[in-house]
């Protein structure tokens, strides 16, 4: 962070089923954290599958913010984006003021070409803000998209503007989160288009590099040398979006 200028970050949490090999605990992201409180912002989470219920839920969720959570996610659960047991966490999410970030693709938080079941969530949930994340989402900055291309990151020129710019034109609870090769990928595998999408756009993204190891580059710092923005603009991916969104 320092080598990079960068003075705050998100730290998801990860403790789901499906994290193996590599969870992350609500709890222990707290835990960790703790002793950078203005370095690092907490994010928490709560498989919605747990049997003990919605006031369970609730409960944890209380507990969680009480220590310091700002927001929910990482969302990455082998379910549909629209299944019935999410309902109860997108309005408790709404309740608690907490944003949602999650990953969608082939295998989680699934959805069909064309997103129509997260503009149902959208559309049916205005409350709760969603800051979406993955192959599933930045596979649709094109319009030609397949089955396929929501499990893996598309190359090539894009042929026209595909769902992502509609759902953030149609709709204020939606973001964009720019982080991993998906994301970074979308914005430069046809720059005229990135360009044309971040001036449109940078109210509603936020910057991110997703998870990290030691060696791993990101060449997600290179976008600012790569398209010319307006201050504001910058101001607005780097940080004033994510501010407007924490808890």
């Amino acid at each position: 962070m320092d080598t990079n200028s960068i003075d705050r970050a998100v730290v998801l949490a990860f403790d789901a089923p499906e994290a193996y090999p590599v969870q992350a605990p609500s709890g222990w992201v707290l835990d960790e954290v703790d002793s950078y409180p203005d370095r690092l912002v907490p994010f928490c989470t709560v498989d919605p599958r747990d049997s003990d219920g919605t006031d369970a839920a609730a409960d944890r969720l209380e507990h969680y913010i009480d220590r310091g959570a700002r927001g929910f996610g990482e969302l990455k659960i082998e379910m549909d984006i629209d299944d019935d047991r999410l309902e109860p966490l997108y309005e408790l999410c709404a309740a608690y003021e907490l944003p949602i970030l999650f990953h969608t693709d082939r295998q989680m938080m699934r959805d069909e070409v064309g997103l129509p079941r997260l503009e149902d969530v959208l559309a049916s949930y205005p409350e709760t803000d969603f800051v979406a994340h993955a192959h599933g989402w930045w596979s649709h900055m094109s319009v030609d998209v397949g089955p396929q291309d929501l499990g893996r990151i598309p190359e090539g020129p894009i042929e026209a503007p595909g769902r992502v710019w509609d759902l953030l034109t149609e709709y204020d609870n939606i973001y964009g989160d720019i982080s991993t090769l998906g994301g970074w990928n979308a914005l430069i595998r046809d720059e005229a288009y990135g360009q044309a999408f971040l001036e449109l756009h940078h109210d509603q993204l936020v910057f991110g590099t997703d998870y990290l190891f030691p060696g791993h580059q990101i060449p997600h710092f290179a976008l600012f040398e790569q398209f010319d923005l307006e201050l504001e603009a910058w101001a607005n991916i780097r940080y004033r979006n994510i501010e407007s969104l924490l808890r």
